[in-house]
């Protein structure tokens, strides 16, 4: 991985967030709207002729009435801010096409980090004893890339992530050729749009050598407890933890009240800095927000009370008044003491599905797989979509956690059919609760499924096979789009059949990925292997006996990253004999899991118990596997 530079304001806030709680800024929305501005302000004397109305187009006020924006940001910075935000919130292209502004886009962002820049420094020359910070603040779109607009058209998506990718990099470069301290990707109402953001935001860093402090926020719409695109907030955490977030915050949507339980959630589950910056209230009948400076302030003071808050704020609804009193409450007592970071394996879907050092084996169902499954690719060729749904909630109600999805086929366009699928397999909650394995021997396939998969997908499977700098390509690619990896023992030299072969392979792997890439441990997968046994050939006979070996191996040697397998390919020597195949799977996983086995591709409910199996025929198994 690169080694970027940090600025010295990044040093700064880190030492500010870890002394106390840092106070961030109200609404901009709100306190221009509290200017009563008409038509002809938004205009200016620049767009006096534009062909639509642009009253309410607020990001545009940083052209047409620049003094006022940075009044506000003033505003904030004397109430106690630390952090101002741009007024930036729909500044990219995506948004700006509502009021044909698209080309707009790079200007409006300059513009307005260099007024909240000038804020700063005119609160500074005042006050040189305060820090201040400008955060870039890059809003969720108008559009989500997660769910369809159209409910007769589940796979259809208005937005594509290389659409949001491309929006937010001209963005993020505007904000940060115009000088911003840190950026804030907030108001995430779908996890997939927010991985675009990041994507691009890690794009700019790697272009620039230059690396500055993200922020995240997320909304959480109802009482349910998820986001608009329906995953859970520690879901939401999993899938976004690659970006190795300063903070995680929640804000808008709800009132500090109706925020107790997931910022209690939060802090309960965030691994860095978190916090809140509420909404004033819920919106009255009005479209107005009721709660006071007080009310507001009464909450969060209890929040910070019970330990839960690095940063306070406030979104729709509040004002500098508001962040004063928060300030005047919050200020001295203690920030929240963050947790140690866990060394558990997460994934995500709708939902989180964790691989604990002492859990049970975690089957990966593999009948959504055209190679595999010759019903589910005749389906898929035949378009019949819905019953290959049924396949995959089939797997999943047989015990399955993972659901392994893979499109290779001659005849079929794979990185398209691996969209569409995916697209769909996200309108099924039973199904799209579980992670994904996106699975293809075509590096482009796998990048089709993690681009329209929100979660944290696993990637199956990436290799030396085509040496380190194709392998460190992909690695981190799969690490930008937030994904763990399968590591096949394979090199330039061939694939592995013995232990020592197995574990140079995986040295090899682990060290590029860990230092030159940058993946976390937990989220590398070797699968050193499983081969076929009884085929007649002597030099198979030993191949499930070596493969057991090398978990072991494997386990001691990195102890924190885990280890897989594809379990049917120990028996394609017995093909149409289901019977035999049920056994020898049911044998093997009962000493594989023995030796460390954390995962694997099994054909979900189709698994005999080990302990039901005839006596006869699990020892002529064991015999068979043991050689």
């Amino acid at each position: 991985m690169t080694n970027t530079i940090k600025s010295t304001k990044s040093y700064l806030l880190k030492d500010l967030l870890s002394e106390r709680i840092v106070f961030i800024d109200g609404a901009m929305g709100t306190m221009i709207q509290n200017e009563n501005l008409s038509e002809a302000d938004y205009r200016g004397a620049r767009f006096a002729d534009y062909e639509s109305d642009l009253k309410g187009n607020n990001d545009l006020l940083s052209l047409t009435a620049p003094e006022l924006i940075k009044s506000i940001h003033l505003s904030f910075l004397e109430a106690g801010a630390d952090i101002i935000e741009t007024n930036t919130f729909n500044c990219q292209r995506i948004s700006l096409a509502d009021y044909g502004m698209e080309d707009l886009s790079r200007e409006l962002n300059l513009t307005s980090a260099k007024i909240a820049k000038d804020a700063v420094d005119s609160f500074k020359q005042a006050n040189p004893n305060r820090h201040a910070f400008v955060a870039g603040s890059i809003g969720p779109t108008n559009r989500t890339a997660s769910m369809s607009p159209d409910v007769n058209r589940p796979e259809y998506r208005a937005v594509t992530v290389d659409q949001l990718r491309d929006a937010y990099r001209e963005q993020v470069d505007a904000l940060m050729d115009g000088g911003v301290d840190l950026l804030l990707p907030e108001t995430t109402f779908d996890t997939l749009n927010l991985k675009a953001a990041l994507f691009a935001i890690e794009d700019a860093f790697e272009a620039r050598n230059k690396r500055l402090p993200v922020i995240i926020s997320v909304t959480i719409t109802d009482a349910s407890g998820r986001t608009l695109s329906g995953q859970t907030l520690e879901a939401f955490l999993v899938s976004i933890e690659h970006a190795s977030p300063l903070a995680v915050t929640i804000n808008c949507a709800l009132g500090a009240t109706e925020m107790r339980q997931f910022v209690q959630d939060l802090s309960n589950a965030c691994p860095t800095y978190c916090g809140c910056y509420p909404n004033a209230g819920l919106p009255n009948a009005f479209g107005g927000y009721d709660d006071t400076p007080d009310d507001m302030a009464d909450v969060l003071e209890d929040f910070a009370k019970r330990g839960w808050l690095n940063i306070a704020g406030g979104c729709c609804g509040t004002t500098s008044d508001h962040i004063r009193e928060m300030r005047t409450r919050l200020a001295k007592i203690e920030r929240r003491t963050v947790p140690e970071r866990s060394s558990r394996t997460y994934f995500s879907g709708l939902e989180v599905t964790e691989i604990r050092p002492d859990s049970n084996f975690l089957m990966i169902g593999e009948r959504t797989n055209i190679t595999g499954s010759k019903k589910f690719s005749r389906l898929i060729r035949e378009k019949q979509y819905e019953k290959a749904l049924e396949i995959a909630k089939k797997q999943i109600d047989g015990g399955a956690l993972v659901i392994d999805v893979n499109m290779d086929d001659a005849l079929i366009d794979a990185e398209a059919e691996m969209t569409h699928f995916l697209n769909l397999i996200a309108s099924e909650p039973d199904i799209s609760r579980v992670p994904l394995m996106i699975d293809s021997s075509k590096w482009s396939v796998i990048e089709a499924g993690l681009k329209v998969a929100q979660g944290k997908c696993i990637v199956n499977s990436i290799s030396l096979k085509e040496g380190a700098d194709a392998f460190i390509a992909q690695a981190t690619l799969a690490k930008r789009y937030g994904a763990a990896v399968v590591v096949m023992a394979f090199d330039e030299e061939g694939q592995a059949t013995d232990v020592d072969r197995r574990l140079e392979i995986a040295s090899r792997a682990y060290k590029i990925l860990t230092d030159t890439v940058g993946i976390a441990p937990e989220d590398i997968i070797f699968d050193p292997n499983i081969l076929a046994v009884g085929t007649g050939i002597e030099e198979h006979d030993d191949y499930a006996l070596s493969f057991l070996k090398a978990i072991s191996e494997l386990k001691k040697t990195f102890p924190r990253s885990r280890v897989s397998g594809g379990v049917s390919n120990l028996s394609f020597a017995f093909r149409g004999n289901d019977v035999l195949r049920e056994a020898i799977h049911s044998v093997f996983l009962y000493h594989a899991i023995e030796a460390g086995l954390d995962m694997g591709i099994v054909n979900a409910g189709q698994i005999a118990i080990y302990d039901e199996l005839d006596p006869k025929l699990r020892d002529l198994v064991t015999d068979l596997l043991y050689n």
